[in-house]
């Protein structure tokens, strides 16, 4: 049956596209930065999923991705004149050539060895950034205000940068749900399980974990232009932090890997329960201790996520909750 049939399919992206719609509408900017952000961490997720949920390669160091594609998107709008999405398609062209050239090396390895070097990758890619001159170094770049005419000035520029993520949010989506229930989804789920019997059976494993990395790292690329573009500066220390990794790790955990509602609704709760961390007193400075927690109370009791465990114990639904 087509994809396009499949009520799985159109869950998820009817979730977004409403959701995302009714943020236009009402037009609160209290209500589209909590929804920037709520996005950006569903899209960041669910590009880490392709690779993690798909492959079973856990990253600790995705967020590179994010961060030298933010720089190169950021630099080319304030140093060269580029506007927005030219400048955050380069970014993602960057993060995915950079992920191809890296992946040929690093994805030889398995476990826990690739784990920390994505960990090794990303204070690399920090150090050279806070090293390189026409990224501004240690005190990274700033944007003219002048740049936000072209969108009707800084207010409009923001709704601007919300409708992009808003529809990046809904093609990474989409291209989650292709490559998971394409025969190459088969093949990386296959490596998932047993790698060596995989290949055994005739699936050109490097090939394909080289294809994913390459489409998981494009996303992040884009999604950092756009969130440095909002902010109007770019910083080593903000496009690096090795903290959102472990988070982007907890949303897909909580939500469910391997499947793609599962970053939607690891985002959401994660985010939720992060914002009440942050405006408390008491848990204020631990959010990332409760991150740790919860990943760790996730994989003892629930490993397959919340969606994992409803298709588990529901399958008339399993159709719907892919």
């Amino acid at each position: 049956m087509k994809f396009w049939r499949q009520p799985g399919f159109w869950l998820p992206l009817v979730i977004v596209f409403l959701w995302g719609g009714t943020v236009l509408v009402l037009r609160q900017d209290t209500v589209r930065e909590t929804a920037f952000t709520v996005l950006m961490f569903m899209a960041l997720a669910s590009s880490l999923n392709i690779l993690l949920g798909y492959t079973g390669y856990v990253s600790f160091g995705h967020i590179v991705f994010f961060g030298l594609g933010g720089y190169t998107g950021f630099y080319l709008i304030s140093e060269q004149g580029w506007p927005l999405l030219p400048a955050a398609l380069a970014g993602g062209a960057l993060s995915g050539l950079i992920a191809l050239l890296v992946g040929l090396a690093v994805l030889r390895l398995r476990g826990a060895y690739f784990a920390l070097a994505t960990i090794g990758i990303n204070e690399a890619a920090r150090a050279f950034v806070s090293n390189f001159g026409p990224f501004g170094g240690a005190t990274g770049l700033f944007v003219n205000f002048s740049a936000y005419e072209k969108y009707g000035g800084a207010g409009q520029a923001l709704w601007t940068t919300f409708t992009f993520l808003w529809i990046t949010t809904l093609v990474v989506l989409v291209v989650s749900y292709l490559v998971k229930n394409s025969k190459f989804g088969l093949g990386l789920q296959a490596i998932r399980e047993d790698e060596d019997a995989a290949m055994v059976m005739g699936v050109q494993a490097p090939r394909a974990k080289t294809i994913t990395y390459v489409i998981s790292a494009f996303f992040p690329g884009i999604i950092g232009t756009l969130y440095f573009f909002k902010n109007g500066n770019v910083e080593p220390g903000d496009a690096f932090q090795l903290h959102m990794s472990i988070e982007m790790l907890v949303m897909v955990m909580l939500g469910g890997m391997g499947t793609v509602l599962g970053p939607m609704v690891g985002a959401t709760a994660y985010q939720g329960l992060r914002g009440y961390l942050l405006t408390s007193p008491i848990f204020k400075d631990l959010h990332l201790a409760v991150a740790g927690l919860i990943l760790l109370l996730i994989i003892l009791f629930v490993p397959a996520g919340a969606v994992g465990w409803v298709r588990g114990r529901i399958p008339a639904l399993r159709r719907v909750l892919e």
